[in-house]
């Protein structure tokens, strides 16, 4: 099969590209400039791929790139949590560009579409709660980003049904793992605490965390097998930042273990703690007050039944590989 692959540099995108070229289809990336040098050079050290620029506001470089594609691999999102002044700029890229890119396919007769949503479209639960699953929608939409991608999703499913596309959807949780070449919001975590931003007092938060190759592996499966709905993907438990922070410093003894868990009335003031570590660490922003809002009092709490049940995926990297991996990865860059 030809497969294309929108934001094949990104950290799900260029991990794609990676697994699938040690697969017998044909491999095409979409970048949103061909004048970015570092970003074609380092796609084209991966193997035999084809890269082409394709803009997500520009439908014609869309249809282009869409040519003799079997299968897209909808990736091109911007993942920012916390990023003043950018938020219609987040909510555009994943529901416009979702809706031109569909668009592009349909025009061009693509067979089948596997869309990276995220698992920020599920519902948040209480603890102790039932967990969610691919049949509910969160509601809580104050944080850009949760608002784009559950919106860009549901308009995918919309116009899907009104072009009779053959749309599959894959629901991510937060993807830590190699192959980055900037920070995502997870990877920000990942490096604060490696920062040793946490000393004093560590999050009462868990945190969805999965490698970002487990997450190519069910994007392929999506594709190769006959399947439609949503898909969650992500692992069996979901760590808590103190038990994330204990891995880490297994990894990196100088990443110390915090002192205590905040008490639910620090909580509040996260914010004020996260900027202040910015000024004196140069740890990067990791909350902001919608997002604490959101988070309040709720828990990540989703069920892989399905992705286990219908498409056979199974988790291969384990959380410690994952880390190690990230760590050793941020260290490459910096």
């Amino acid at each position: 099969m030809q497969m294309l692959i929108t934001g094949a540099n990104g950290h799900l995108g260029y991990n794609l590209v990676k697994k699938f070229l040690k697969t017998e289809h044909k491999i095409r990336g979409s970048i949103r400039s061909l004048k970015d040098k570092s970003k074609l050079e380092r796609l084209k050290a991966l193997g035999n791929v084809e890269v082409v620029e394709a803009a997500l506001d520009n439908p014609h470089q869309l249809r282009a790139a869409m040519e003799g594609i079997d299968v897209l691999f909808h990736t091109a999102a911007i993942y920012a949590y916390v990023a003043p002044g950018r938020e219609l700029e987040i909510i555009n890229a994943s529901v416009k560009g979702i809706e031109n890119t569909l668009q592009a396919a349909s025009d061009a007769k693509v067979n089948k579409i596997v869309l990276t949503s995220s698992i920020v479209t599920l519902p948040l639960t209480d603890p102790g709660a039932p967990p969610s699953d691919e049949t509910s929608w969160a509601e809580d939409l104050r944080v850009p980003y949760i608002r784009a991608k559950t919106e860009g999703e549901k308009l995918g499913w919309e116009i899907a049904k009104r072009l009779n596309m053959n749309l599959v959807t894959v629901l991510p949780g937060a993807i830590s793992g190699p192959g980055f070449v900037r920070n995502t919001p997870t990877i920000d975590i990942i490096e604060s605490m490696k920062l040793v931003t946490m000393r004093l007092g560590v999050p009462n938060m868990n945190l969805p965390l999965i490698d970002v190759r487990d997450v190519a592996s069910a994007h392929l499966l999506a594709a190769e097998k006959d399947c439609e709905g949503r898909f969650v993907v992500c692992n069996d438990i979901f760590p808590t930042f103190r038990s994330i922070l204990e891995i880490l410093h297994k990894i990196d003894p100088k990443i110390p273990l915090p002192f205590m868990v905040m008490p639910k009335f620090i909580m509040g003031a996260m914010g004020l703690f996260d900027k202040f570590n910015k000024f004196t660490k140069g740890s990067p922003l990791i909350v902001n007050p919608e997002l604490m809002m959101t988070l309040k009092g709720k828990i990540w709490n989703v069920s892989n039944k399905r992705i286990k049940d219908v498409l056979g995926w199974r988790q291969e990297i384990s959380l410690e590989q994952s880390l190690k991996d990230t760590i050793d990865a941020i260290n490459s860059i910096k």
